[in-house]
């Protein structure tokens, strides 16, 4: 791991943060790879029960740094493939491109994003790969790609579906305007509005570390693989899942801690 992003875990919730504050923690390929890294490294942690992401400085992430644009240009005019190895994956379906937003879609347990100053471009995506977002009412969001006469191309065809209308999805992605935290909420981008959003989301990610681990794991895993699946696989699933909470030890320490009025002790998975 290296210092542009750090993860600090306490009781069960692990702190993730972009740290190159004074790029506005700008996409660099150092900032891809660690950013990647930080996820996969949590992807195992049995002792995490949630996860808190969030930027250093000023702001969240301000997207692709400019001098990733300016080396595209460069490539560009010198006649080079500028979007080689955009196509290339390992047996993931995300290329490495995708893979800093789409990690965070992919983890077991519940990532929240705590979103301040600007979420632009892949900034703006990769707090759509967290499962809640809360950002403070002076953010502003952008699907900034158009600007750079491009598409964006960090997995929100897998994010932004699940939050907005394909109207309003197409209007962001066509102007790549920039949206306030108030229209951000409202159109859905945004799950909470806080003064302050990264005590806000520490505090939601310290009550879902309370709650029984297994059952949380199982509930992301439930809606990450039925929600735009047919019937079937979606009642399937719920039946499945439930059958394994059902006895276990943990599902019954809930229940006697519920009727005991105590806070529950639960054991991390195995």
């Amino acid at each position: 791991m290296t210092d542009i992003v750090t993860i600090d875990i306490d009781c069960g919730i692990a702190d993730v943060r972009l740290n190159r504050p004074e790029k506005y923690n700008a996409l660099s390929g150092d900032m891809f790879t660690a950013i990647i890294e930080a996820g996969e490294s949590l992807a195992s942690a049995m002792d995490v029960r949630a996860v808190v992401l969030s930027g250093n400085g000023p702001g969240f992430c301000a997207g692709l740094d400019f001098d990733s644009f300016q080396g595209m240009a460069d490539a560009a005019e010198s006649g080079g493939d500028v979007g080689s190895g955009l196509l290339q994956r390992d047996d993931r379906p995300e290329n490495h491109a995708q893979r800093p937003a789409y990690v965070w879609k992919t983890l077991p347990m519940p990532v929240i994003a705590a979103v301040h100053g600007v979420a632009y471009g892949g900034g703006c995506q990769i707090a759509l790969g967290a499962d809640i977002r809360i950002a403070s009412p002076e953010a502003k969001f952008s699907v900034m790609e158009i600007k750079w006469g491009i598409i964006p191309d960090m997995s929100i065809t897998q994010t932004l579906r699940d939050v907005v209308r394909l109207d309003v999805a197409k209007e962001l992605t066509f102007t790549g305007r920039i949206v306030s935290a108030v229209e951000a909420e409202r159109i859905g981008l945004v799950s909470h509005l806080a003064e302050d959003p990264l005590a806000t989301a520490k505090a939601l990610a310290a009550e879902i570390a309370g709650r029984n681990p297994h059952a949380v794991r199982a509930s992301k895993h439930l809606y990450e693989k039925s929600w735009h699946g047919d019937a079937e696989t979606g009642l399937s699933l719920e039946a499945t899942l439930q059958k394994d909470l059902l006895g276990s030890e943990n599902q019954i320490e809930a229940v006697y801690a519920n009727f005991e009025k105590r806070t529950p002790v639960f054991r991390d998975p195995q």
